[in-house]
């Protein structure tokens, strides 16, 4: 005997194949090519990391460890995890321990340091939006998760107008973690609350002129 179940899915069955859905082209037509001068870019996504209640710094390439190790030190990072990759001039400043990363060690480590350095492999001005892609310099998504402060440098070069001038700069098979202000969600009162899913301080170098 047929169950009232095996009826009803095979309706559906019956149904689905008799009215196949129709092909839908889907619209591909997005605004790009957009772009806007260094000043600008800087101001615009300077404006929206600090909406996001980031802390900014901008500076030349040649103040990058400077820079960092002043970040590092006004938040009272001794301990700081560091990708595969990154430029070790970057740190050539600082001097607390620096711990590289690799892929066998646990969260529970990651999380006894004081904050963490990566690269950044693009950013959108108009989002105020950082990807990264672990690629070098930029390491796994656990490292950049996990402690509490993520200071991350970006090259106003790498920094797009817009989302799909961003987006055309990454590689679509890479794993690509988007970056927009401290992790941060709202309670059932619409109390904010940081660091739920991620670092809950994000320091940004901009370095302008690389």
């Amino acid at each position: 005997m047929t169950s009232a179940r095996d009826t009803v899915l095979g309706r559906v069955r019956d149904a689905l194949a008799l009215a196949p859905p129709p092909a839908t082209a889907v619209p591909r037509g997005y605004r790009t090519g957009r772009t806007l001068p260094d000043g600008q870019r800087l101001a615009l996504f300077t404006d929206r990391l600090v909406d996001y209640k980031a802390e900014v710094h901008s500076c030349t390439a040649a103040r990058t460890a400077q820079v960092v190790a002043g970040a590092l030190r006004d938040h009272g990072a001794r301990r700081i995890g560091v990708p595969a990759g990154l430029d070790p001039r970057w740190l050539e400043a600082y001097d607390g321990e620096v711990c590289p990363d690799t892929a066998d060690i646990p969260a529970l480590q990651l999380d006894a340091l004081d904050a963490v350095v990566t690269a950044s492999a693009a950013a959108c001005a108009e989002t105020g939006t950082i990807f990264l892609d672990g690629s070098s310099g930029q390491g796994r998504r656990a490292l950049s998760l996990v402690p509490d402060l993520h200071l991350c440098v970006v090259d106003l070069s790498a920094v797009a107008a817009g989302v799909p001038e961003a987006v055309a700069r990454l590689v679509p098979e890479r794993p690509t973690t988007l970056i927009s202000g401290p992790s941060a969600t709202s309670d059932i009162e619409l109390e904010r609350v940081e660091g739920v899913h991620g670092p809950r301080r994000l320091v940004v170098v901009i370095r302008t002129d690389s």
